[in-house]
């Protein structure tokens, strides 16, 4: 089994459900809006076997029967083949100190890469789905996407990131939950006029948090977010500390208010600031992503 360190809420729909995270969306999408995999015909993925179509609430392949569960469907092949071809990239595969370990040539249409049963393959990480991310060259450019994998693809950045509800963010090795409140209701006044004790210093209204999640998911503790409050994050500096991660720089990053955004920056961290990949993405060169404890980065050769 795929260890955690991540969890992605599920949700159910009358209509079709994502085999991989069991998320709930209208036929016919070719990819499932939660977690990003490839839907087949239906709403059905494929026998990592042979290919045969795999329903949402099957655990064998009607066709050759073999055993389908989280780790075992995958997404439909690409139509027609997948020649290699000279896509002028390749990846870096880094060490903790941003060293090179191995150039990996990029020569496909389209890589998958996993833990087993893909294109590129890393079997000693058990962080890894068997098919956790898939990147594809067309255009002359690379997109990455996630496959819908147990925990996650990350894309490090180094511009400021405007965070969205739902979005999972890494800091150190801490992975954080992004999730909106909304504006509260005005209290109304007592009918005696008696008045209510509590700070009256701004900020009053607290209307997004990030929360702070176990390896199985469940939130351990929660910052509460307000319009022009800024939030530091670090080892031993900042407004949230974590003095037990010994990944996390000593001031690491930051969340910046802008009216009712938040916008979440490296603060000049040793190992940088990553965020889930949602749907599909434009790999720029240069840019460093990390699928299971790997870490890798595009570069044209």
């Amino acid at each position: 089994m795929t260890p955690l360190f991540g969890s992605a809420s599920k949700r159910k729909d009358p209509t079709v459900t994502c085999p991989t995270c069991g998320f709930g969306q209208m036929a016919g999408l070719p990819y499932c809006q939660e977690c990003g995999v490839k839907m087949g015909p239906g709403g059905f993925a494929r026998c990592r076997d042979c290919n045969a179509p795999v329903g949402p609430e099957a655990r064998f392949c009607p066709a050759c029967g073999m055993p389908h569960g989280m780790d075992d469907v995958r997404p439909p092949d690409p139509e027609g083949e997948n020649p290699k071809i000279e896509t002028g990239y390749r990846l870096d595969r880094l060490d903790e100190y941003g060293k090179v370990q191995e150039e990996i040539k990029l020569d496909r249409t389209i890589t998958v890469i996993g833990r087993v049963g893909a294109t590129l393959n890393f079997p000693d990480d058990p962080y890894l789905s068997p098919r956790h991310a898939e990147l594809s060259f067309r255009g002359g450019k690379v997109f990455l996407r996630d496959l819908g994998s147990r925990n996650g693809t990350w894309r490090y950045f180094e511009e400021p990131h405007k965070l969205q509800d739902g979005d999972l963010t890494m800091v150190g090795s801490q992975i954080f939950r992004f999730r909106r409140l909304g504006y509260p209701g005005p209290n109304p006044p007592e009918a005696d006029q008696t008045r209510r004790l509590g700070s009256l210093t701004p900020p009053n209204a607290d209307i997004a948090s990030l929360s702070q999640l176990r390896s199985d998911g469940s939130v351990r503790d929660v910052l509460h977010l307000s319009p022009g409050r800024d939030v530091l994050i670090g080892r031993d500096q900042g407004d949230w500390t974590f003095p037990y991660d010994a990944s996390m720089s000593g001031l690491h990053a930051k969340i910046h208010s802008e009216d009712a955004d938040f916008i979440i920056l490296d603060a000049g961290s040793r190992n940088g600031v990553a965020i889930t990949v949602r749907g599909e993405m434009e790999l720029a060169v240069g840019r460093r992503f990390l699928l299971g404890d790997k870490t890798l980065r595009l570069e044209q050769s």
